[in-house]
């Protein structure tokens, strides 16, 4: 049985919780609190992300700020990964695949230069692509088709 949590980091906060209500009460909760001392809950920017791994129960509703229907995604960012409601991580691993591409195209002109030492090369590869692809992989479960990326 999951407990319910809140996390906060810098301006987000993260509600979490078996039910739907539940995160109602929590979000009016903090809004009438951030009210209370002259802050705002943005009614644009304040999302939420469903994770429904019951097989048995399915609850119906909204979740609710101030009476405004809160938009529901099925991924969004959070401390620079994707989180998605099915609990997999490929749009994660496609994000770092094309951070990593990018870099590499940002780099191709040192990569490609004959005048640049092979060993310098290796080194900038080593520490500006690689990082860039690999950033947050080690929590990632091995996938058999994520070799092949």
């Amino acid at each position: 049985m999951l407990t319910p949590w809140c996390m906060l980091f810098a301006d987000d906060v993260v509600l979490v919780d078996e039910s739907r209500a539940w995160v109602n009460r929590k979000l009016e909760l903090w809004r009438r609190t951030l009210e209370s001392i002259g802050f705002r809950l943005s009614r644009t920017k304040t999302e939420y992300m469903m994770c429904d791994f019951s097989a048995t129960r399915h609850e119906g509703g909204d979740v609710s700020l101030d009476g405004q229907v809160v938009v529901q995604k099925d991924n969004f960012w959070y401390l620079g990964s994707v989180l998605q409601k099915d609990g997999d991580i490929d749009e994660d691993v496609r994000h770092r695949i094309s951070a990593g591409w990018l870099k590499w195209r940002q780099a191709s002109g040192i990569l490609c230069d004959k005048r640049v030492p092979q060993k310098l090369k290796g080194k900038f590869y080593r520490t500006v692509i690689c990082l860039a692809m690999l950033y947050g992989a080690e929590c990632w479960p091995k996938k058999g088709d994520m070799s092949s990326n």
